[in-house]
């Protein structure tokens, strides 16, 4: 109940409040505007690539990056959409990672450019980890098995399923996934077959599977909403962090 009443007053703080040195970032890739957020708490600080929802860059993921830098992380929340597109219909979400999961050159270049604009703003990339949730969650999947030199990847009930023709026969480093096993748009089936994927590739990886969560359940305030899986899953995350980068 704590946890559930410090994330509920945590969301009723504006985030102009929550630190003066997270700043948003435009940039472009490939001619198109885009518009991110990053905060670091001190120069060198080990760095984390945020991979938001289907509904784009917004308070929740700003939230949680000021949750990680005050843990001693650099953040960068990219934005895989556009400057100002911020979709709220369901038809308009799907419409964008639509577009995203039937190009998926696209999707690495705008994670790439993300990478390169965070490098620009002083973040470590060589000692970096890339996490996302559940639209979030699939990219950054797609960019474990792109071959990016990241020290490793991490998906909060993301997508599961590996595109046709796609393996992880490229992939540098280890993956966590964390997911709930009520979980409905993204079924243990598909879980399953991520494991056995991973491990016919070699990948070192940890899959958790959390008893009674759906979809959707680090979200704060939503119906899905889970507070045990959601306090278990970031306390492994934070310990991943921890293990695997320089400090």
């Amino acid at each position: 109940m704590k946890y559930f009443i410090y994330v509920v007053l945590f969301l009723l703080i504006p985030i102009a409040a929550l630190g003066s040195n997270g700043t948003t970032v435009p940039y472009t890739v490939n001619g198109q505007s885009y518009e991110g957020y990053y905060i670091s708490p001190s120069d060198g600080a080990p760095f984390v690539l945020l991979i938001h929802d289907w509904d784009g860059l917004t308070d929740y993921e700003i939230k949680r990056a000021h949750m990680l830098s005050d843990l001693g992380y650099a953040v960068f929340a990219l934005d895989l959409f556009g400057a100002g597109i911020r979709p709220t219909e369901v038809k308009d979400k799907r419409q964008h990672t639509g577009e995203l999961y039937k190009d998926r050159e696209k999707m690495r270049a705008l994670m790439k450019g993300a990478l390169e604009t965070a490098r620009k703003k002083g973040a470590d990339i060589e000692n970096a980890v890339a996490f996302g949730y559940c639209f979030g969650g699939a990219a950054v999947l797609e960019l474990a098995r792109s071959g990016a030199n990241l020290k490793g990847f991490a998906t909060f009930h993301g997508g599961l399923k590996t595109p046709q023709g796609q393996d992880y026969s490229k992939t540098r480093s280890k993956i966590l996934v964390m997911h709930g096993t009520a979980d409905k748009a993204i079924t243990m089936d598909q879980f399953a077959g991520l494991a056995q994927e991973l491990e016919a590739a070699g990948v070192d990886h940890e899959l958790i599977t959390y008893g009674g969560a759906r979809h959707a359940f680090t979200v704060f305030g939503g119906s899905r909403y889970q507070e045990a899986a959601d306090k278990k899953s970031w306390q492994r995350f934070t310990q991943f962090l921890e293990n695997t980068l320089k400090k």
